[in-house]
């Protein structure tokens, strides 16, 4: 298996799973090429063909992550940055599948759940959701194009479009536990915004599954079946870290807060509210279908 963005947070998911069933892995990287903790790391700068092409020859699975994180603020030149790591490495690696004598026999290409358009009512779905506007949602359908841009018959092509990533490893969690414990883990905004979130786990297995079920291919959503509102989301977290209350966040201060911090309110108020219907209806099954489930698992007592 090769992982573009191997080094980042759902690179290192997938390098604690695979590694336990024993996968070769190729972690594609900006440092310096290295055999460490039985990983084998290949520089590459992201954008240009050199030697770590050879890492694709006769691969099982090639993944790619690699995209600079949209937690920060939207300047021109993070805007810039957010575009070129996803296209740039995009087009590396899809001219590169072209070359390879024994192409690999499936690319798994990051995308975001963020494509569909900020929705209180109606789920989204591949079938029937509809696609939104704005930068996110622009990154999110020029990185698409970029992946689909290459037509490749012997490598089969899936698009993750993936919702937040609960895991024990770092990730988006972390903070959100942070302000539950500081006393101000109430709803941000008004609530009612849809929360389309994932256990590590299971994205660990979805990209298992996807790889050994070859009937799959084009745009799947790796979220869980049932999205929740940030209200109900904030609650089950104060009921499984057992902290009774929390002070909600208006918008005013979660705007103010965003700038201090470096990131941007849309990371928290935009409403995401996607189901997986294609990947259920290819046969997988979650581990963690609930939040209550997957919190228990990642932060409840019995793990601390």
């Amino acid at each position: 298996m090769v992982i573009a963005g191997g080094t980042g947070f759902l690179g290192s998911c997938l390098i604690d799973a695979f590694k336990k069933e024993n996968w070769d892995l190729h972690v594609l990287t900006r440092g310096a090429s290295e055999q460490k903790g039985g990983v084998n790391f290949v520089h590459w700068n992201g954008a240009s063909i050199s030697d770590w092409a050879r890492s694709l020859e006769g691969a099982d699975a090639v993944i790619n992550l690699n995209g600079k994180s949209v937690d920060c603020r939207y300047t021109s030149k993070n805007k810039a940055l957010i575009y070129s790591t996803r296209l740039d490495a995009t087009h590396a690696i899809g001219k590169a599948i072209q070359q390879c004598q024994t192409p690999p026999a499936v690319w798994i290409n990051a995308s975001s759940a963020t494509i569909y358009r900020h929705s209180v009512v109606q789920p989204m779905d591949e079938y029937t959701g509809e696609i939104g506007s704005g930068f996110s949602v622009d990154v999110c359908l020029k990185w698409e194009a970029a992946f689909n841009s290459f037509k490749l018959p012997s490598t089969r092509k899936i698009a993750l479009r993936t919702g937040i990533v609960f895991g024990k490893l770092g990730g988006p969690l972390s903070p959100l536990v942070w302000l539950a414990k500081l006393g101000v883990g109430g709803h941000q905004g008004n609530g009612s915004q849809y929360f389309s979130w994932l256990h590590a786990k299971d994205f660990c297995e979805i990209v298992k599954f996807a790889i050994e079920n070859k009937t799959m291919s084009g745009a799947f959503n790796a979220t869980s079946p049932t999205p929740i509102p940030n209200k109900q989301l904030m609650k089950e977290l104060r009921a499984v870290l057992r902290i009774p209350f929390g002070v909600p966040l208006p918008k005013w201060l979660l705007e103010l807060g965003a700038i201090f911090i470096r990131t941007e309110t849309e990371l928290v108020l935009k409403s995401r509210y996607v189901i997986p219907r294609k990947l259920e209806e290819a046969g997988y099954t979650f581990q963690f279908r609930t939040i209550r489930e997957a919190l228990n698992d990642l932060v409840g007592r019995s793990t601390q």
